[in-house]
């Protein structure tokens, strides 16, 4: 907690690698999992935009 009100606030992160899960609620973990596959869903995103442009520049090489 900030001691003045102009000190920045720290966010709790929602969710750390390899952090003891004991203590949350079943609410609290469904929620962590619904924020991971949200995340994965992201990723694989970028991954699948990164090797469309990766095909992309392999055809443009080949052809010249």
């Amino acid at each position: 907690m900030a001691i003045f009100d102009d000190e920045p606030r720290k966010k709790p992160q929602p969710h750390e690698i390899g952090q003891d899960l004991a203590l949350l609620s079943v609410g609290e973990l469904k929620e962590r999992i619904d924020i991971l596959r949200a995340e994965i869903t992201r990723i694989e995103a970028e991954l699948h935009a990164k090797g469309s442009t990766k095909s992309a520049a392999e055809a443009l090489f080949r052809r010249g």
